[in-house]
């Protein structure tokens, strides 16, 4: 059985959220708990909060006020950044004959590796999965602390200013992965969380033929599936797909957006508004699937769904060999 957990960060979060209850702050709670058990035993309590006082000196000594208004849906603009570096990527290849490669991107705090270890696992043998690790930067929502992040993010707020700088270079990262791929090849992304948001705005690009920066966008996409994401940039969607040709492109481009109506870190509702963006905005084959119940994290039944979308939309029905 395969269950994929919270993004990794979550848990940092929680941590620095913590180090300011044993301060004197009040604690939030995040959907991280429920995945990772009580992390807070009585025997540790002492070593703890060493520990939490010393990540705390350490987010401060980052030169920004810690934050902790929550998990964001927006991303957080900052107008410079230093120089940005992709971790580790991890490919799994088909064990069947190559029909399709798909660039898979975790979330937040997360890497390529346990998103592989996953893949690995699912009925789709002749997919080659792409498993890139985000950069390590500051993050403002965690008040500077460096975390792995495709992208910038900020407060929990609509009107939180986008990290396109950010999003261009992820989008661009992984428009280079599949650059190499042989022409026959039909390709595609994938993510979850803040890995889905930035698939979603690999789509617009893909649509508009160019990032938001007006340099070309290559790739020639032939699914996206966003799980438990948010849309990026969707104000100004309608803006950046506002030609026929870039209308004609986003309507021949499937894409999967799943969600759990339990998330505590991306509410469903941002997830469910995504999705009717996108829709509205020209692509309009976009598939949205609710799952009662379910948090920030994924489950089999949900795993299924993607597999068999991926067979049907990739023409991989019975071409196993």
């Amino acid at each position: 059985m395969y269950i994929k957990g919270v993004d990794g960060s979550h848990s940092l979060l929680l941590l620095c959220l913590t180090c300011k209850h044993l301060l004197g702050g009040c604690c939030l709670g995040l959907g991280a708990s429920k995945i990772r058990g009580n992390f807070f035993s009585s025997s540790g309590c002492v070593l703890f909060s060493v520990i939490a006082i010393s990540i705390l000196a350490l987010a401060i000594s980052l030169g920004d006020n810690m934050s902790f208004a929550g998990p964001s849906l927006a991303s957080g603009g900052k107008t410079v950044r230093r120089a940005i570096e992709f971790g580790r990527t991890y490919v799994v290849k088909p064990k069947g004959k190559h029909l399709a490669t798909v660039v898979w991107l975790h979330g937040l705090g997360d890497n390529g590796s346990s998103w592989s270890q996953l893949l690995e696992t699912l009925p789709l043998p002749n997919i080659k999965w792409i498993c890139p690790t985000a950069p390590t930067q500051p993050i403002t929502v965690f008040g500077g602390f460096p975390s792995t992040a495709w992208f910038d993010v900020g407060d929990l707020s609509e009107d939180a200013p986008d990290d396109i700088e950010g999003l261009d270079a992820a989008a661009a990262h992984v428009a280079n992965l599949l650059s190499t791929e042989p022409i026959d090849i039909r390709l595609g992304i994938g993510g979850f969380s803040m890995g889905a948001a930035t698939a979603m705005y690999s789509a617009t690009c893909f649509a508009a033929r160019k990032y938001s920066d007006g340099s070309a966008y290559p790739a020639n996409l032939s699914a996206i599936v966003g799980l438990s994401g948010w849309l990026p940039c969707s104000k100004t969607l309608s803006k950046k797909i506002g030609v026929d040709e870039a209308v004609r492109r986003a309507a021949s481009l499937p894409i999967l957006l799943c969600h759990g109506k339990g998330d505590d870190v991306v509410p469903y509702k941002f997830g469910e508004k995504s999705s009717r963006v996108m829709v509205s905005t020209g692509f309009q084959d976009t598939t949205f699937k609710a799952y009662n119940g379910l948090g920030h994290h994924t489950i089999p039944e949900e795993m299924d769904e993607v597999c068999a979308w991926l067979t049907s939309k990739l023409g991989l029905g019975g071409r196993s060999s």
